[in-house]
């Protein structure tokens, strides 16, 4: 079993667990993800480390309440247990070793780019961060983001604070007012990385983002979470899911995304979630 340690409230929909997993947070590199169970009569869910402490042995994730399972989820409290935590998974995200990263996070996708902010700027690179949502409250991470970047930009779609429009939009402003950078990795909704890495592709900006599809099993035997990459078939399980921005189905994924939209407004209706197994 597998011990919350500790919860925090975030947003009214985004909550912030860490939990005590030894032998992933030993292994587990920025980029990566863990598939979790909450229950033996429990669905598997997908959920990317937002942090590590590896002489604790925790793994931090931050997710937001969506579906059933991470409904669930944010009931539980710290002192509980979760039967299955399995990783690390996925591919460690490729990160420069010196040089200017422009870190993109929308919504909860903020969480995904911190670990990795996190290790450009222990190394040393110039790190430059942009994190939007849709309104303050929505923020999430702000000062972890602030304390592992060199300049820090905040976005709300509806200009409550900062930045009055998506973060896309301020990526293009600073390029346009010549910015330079070496690369961009982008993590949020799909329609947001997409816009991203159009903002890049004239300036032949090397673009990262993670995809995070539907999973079953994580190793890539079922292939649900398959994507088109560069013209070709990826798992993102085993071959993401950090991948080319400019080489990604982006329509493909996101009509990928929405194939199961009734049975999770099902489950969603029948979910009485307490927390219960």
């Amino acid at each position: 079993m597998f011990k919350i340690l500790k919860k925090q409230i975030l947003t009214p929909v985004t909550k912030k667990m860490v939990i005590e997993a030894p032998l992933v947070a030993r292994k587990v590199q920025p980029g990566q993800f863990v598939i979790v169970r909450l229950h033996e009569k429990g669905e598997r869910i997908p959920l990317t480390v937002a942090d590590f402490d590896r002489a604790r042995g925790t793994i931090t994730l931050v997710f937001q309440e969506v579906g059933k399972t991470t409904r669930e989820l944010g009931a539980y409290e710290a002192g509980q247990d979760l039967a299955d935590f399995v990783g690390p998974l996925g591919v460690p995200a490729e990160l420069l070793e010196h040089g200017r990263v422009m870190c993109v996070g929308g919504g909860v996708g903020v969480a995904p780019i911190y670990p990795k902010a996190k290790a450009l700027f222990e190394r040393g690179v110039e790190v430059l961060s942009i994190i939007g949502a849709r309104s303050t409250d929505l923020i999430i991470l702000e000062d972890e983001m602030r304390a592992v970047s060199h300049e820090l930009h905040i976005c709300t779609d509806d200009g409550s604070r900062g930045f009055h429009g998506f973060v896309s939009q301020k990526l293009e402003e600073m390029l346009k007012a010549g910015v330079q950078m070496d690369e961009v990795i982008a993590v949020g909704p799909l329609p947001m990385m997409r816009a991203t890495v159009e903002v890049t592709r004239p300036y032949n900006i090397k673009s990262w983002v993670s995809l995070n599809p539907i999973m079953v099993d994580g190793t890539g035997m079922c292939g649900a979470c398959r994507a088109t990459v560069g013209g070709e078939t990826k798992f993102c399980c085993v071959h993401g899911p950090m991948f080319d921005g400019h080489l990604v189905d982006f329509r493909e994924a996101i009509r990928r995304s929405q194939m199961y939209l009734p049975q999770e407004q099902a489950a969603n209706e029948a979910c009485r979630c307490g927390g219960g197994k």
